[in-house]
């Protein structure tokens, strides 16, 4: 019962600050290039789940279900792509591709490009801790985007949006080697030629507690190799051990993404 009181006294405000957001909307629509339809479809898209607690609304009502479609959008525009281009490569290369094409790193740089965080819809606690740039909102935004053009505009239109705003910078993002997991690539490698599985040491740790760097040793025993790797994590040292140890093998890595 205070829930429905509540909900009649908020959302006329509610109503009122969506309204005063189509301004920006019209922005985004030239700067995407697609002008939809059902203009309340594009602003759904934007509503993050925390902006429920100020609409009191249903949790179906957030963005999150328009990004699950858009995920699968993603994967199906992206998937015939490649397989179109790249007629010579096996499944493993193209499925290496499209990993880095469609991770959140690569699609939360693109969505911060676009200056999407600003239109999302957020409460004051995501506001305060920087909802509004965070990588993993942004990365759900280019998705729901992209699942709301799909419901608006159809498959073409969906396609039309990845291709001219994620493809048409296949070579630059495949190219950025923070994109890459390379212990990932490392093990495949390793296992593929029979030598076993590679192993992580922690070598050295030094500096002070808010900045301590991390030194770490991959190894492949069965081949008596080692490449060391330094990072202010151990995850991103032994990512950075992991990479050298591509190289030290021949820069499989670079072959992998070849485009």
């Amino acid at each position: 019962m205070i829930k429905k009181i509540f909900r009649k006294i908020i959302s006329p405000t509610v109503r009122e600050r969506e309204s005063k957001e189509s301004d920006k909307f019209r922005l985004l629509e030239q700067k995407i290039q697609y002008r939809f339809r059902n203009k309340e479809l594009l602003q759904h898209a934007f509503k993050h789940r925390s902006y429920l607690n100020v609409t009191q609304e249903k949790a179906t009502a957030s963005n999150e279900r328009l990004e699950f479609l858009g995920d699968a959008v993603l994967d199906l525009v992206v998937t015939e792509h490649l397989y179109k281009n790249f007629p010579d490569e096996d499944e493993g290369r193209l499925s290496k591709k499209k990993s880095v094409l469609v991770s959140r790193k690569a699609l939360g740089n693109i969505a911060a490009d676009l200056s999407l965080g600003k239109y999302l819809f957020l409460d004051k606690g995501e506001e305060k801790t920087g909802g509004r740039k965070r990588l993993s909102n942004l990365a759900n935004l280019f998705e729901s985007l992209l699942g709301a053009i799909y419901l608006d505009g159809g498959y073409e239109a969906a396609k039309s949006f990845v291709h001219s705003i994620l493809l048409s910078q296949m070579k630059e993002v495949l190219s950025k080697t923070s994109y890459l997991n390379y212990k990932s690539e490392l093990l495949e490698l390793v296992q593929a030629k029979g030598w076993g599985v590679p192993e992580y040491l922690t070598i050295e740790e030094f500096g002070p507690d808010h900045r301590k760097e991390f030194v770490v040793a991959a190894r492949i025993k069965s081949k008596n190799l080692e490449s060391r790797g330094k990072g202010l994590s151990k995850k991103r040292a032994e990512q950075m051990a992991a990479r050298n140890m591509l190289r030290k093998l021949g820069g499989e890595e670079k072959n992998i993404l070849r485009v």
